[in-house]
């Protein structure tokens, strides 16, 4: 059974609560049902929320499938951490940074463990 990868995804399922609140919040603040309303703050949370949404389930599914093929449990801690770290700060940056090099850098912590996870188990498959 993937137990780390099961802890990670339920902790970024935490992670991803008080963000979908966030949005919520700010629509009822701004009685926006739908879209943004042109409202740089409901947007900028929508994207981080979406983002998050977008990465997070293909990342745990692949780093389940990791761990289920025999990846060593540091590796799976650490790109989990990683992946952990990556989410929050990139949803961080979208909420204050405009664009650029920090915010790809954090879209990165989340792109690596999702790609190596991805290509051990795929690997492992292969040469089983």
């Amino acid at each position: 059974m993937p137990e780390i990868s099961l802890f990670v995804g339920a902790l970024l399922a935490l992670i991803q609560v008080p963000m979908t609140l966030a949005v919520g919040l700010r629509r009822r603040a701004l009685k926006i049902s739908f879209l943004d309303g042109d409202d740089d703050i409901l947007l900028r949370r929508i994207r981080g929320h979406a983002n998050f949404t977008e990465t997070v389930p293909i990342a745990i599914i692949a780093m389940a499938a990791a761990e289920v093929f025999g990846a060593a449990t540091p590796v799976l801690w650490a790109g989990g951490c990683l992946l952990v770290f990556g989410r929050l700060a990139h949803y961080w940056a979208v909420q204050k940074i405009e664009s650029g090099a920090i915010r790809f850098a954090f879209m990165l912590f989340t792109l690596i463990p999702m790609a190596g996870f991805s290509l051990f188990a795929l690997a492992a498959y292969l040469t089983r």
